[in-house]
């Protein structure tokens, strides 16, 4: 199962200057628990940006150019998306945390999509979720939460029909 996982602004914004645009406590303590003991798939940025593997969770980063930069041995590092769709078990639910291309690349073939839709927007955003067509998604509100002003819902959004 592939399940995509972000905190999305109004527009769908999501970072800028290769780093998150929102830092919310509650937010990172979700994600690091949902995230938890699970894989995660990311772009290269998005694990410049972290800087380190994920502690309890098998890191894979899809690059082209930039295989020869990821030195830690127990990250798995793939430039083909086609093979690494192939080798995920089936039995297992991979998290992808980022960036925007790696989302655009999954967002037509996850089965879930764990939003955090935060109630604000950021006008210099660099870097966005991809659209989504609400109508091949049921939503599930977990909890709606506020943060130094800032109001956000987590949802969980299950594709129909697949």
């Amino acid at each position: 199962m592939i399940s995509l996982i972000a905190a999305i602004g109004k527009n769908g914004e999501i970072g800028k200057n290769n780093e998150l645009i929102w830092h919310l406590k509650e937010d990172m303590q979700y994600f690091r628990k949902t995230t938890m003991n699970h894989p995660v798939i990311m772009g290269f940025n998005t694990y410049k940006s972290i800087g380190k593997a994920l502690p309890n969770r098998l890191n894979i980063v899809i690059t082209k150019n930039n295989k020869d930069k990821i030195t830690d041995q127990s990250i798995l590092v793939y430039d083909d998306i086609n093979k690494l769709i192939k080798d995920l078990k089936d039995d297992e639910e991979y998290f992808v945390i980022g960036g925007s291309s790696i989302y655009q690349l999954f967002i037509d073939i996850a089965d879930k999509l764990y939003l955090t839709e935060i109630n604000a927007e950021d006008k210099i955003a660099d870097s966005y979720f991809p659209k989504i067509n609400y109508r091949n998604w049921q939503k599930n509100m977990i909890n709606h939460s506020e943060e130094n002003g800032i109001a956000y819902d987590f949802v969980i959004y299950e594709r129909l029909n697949k």
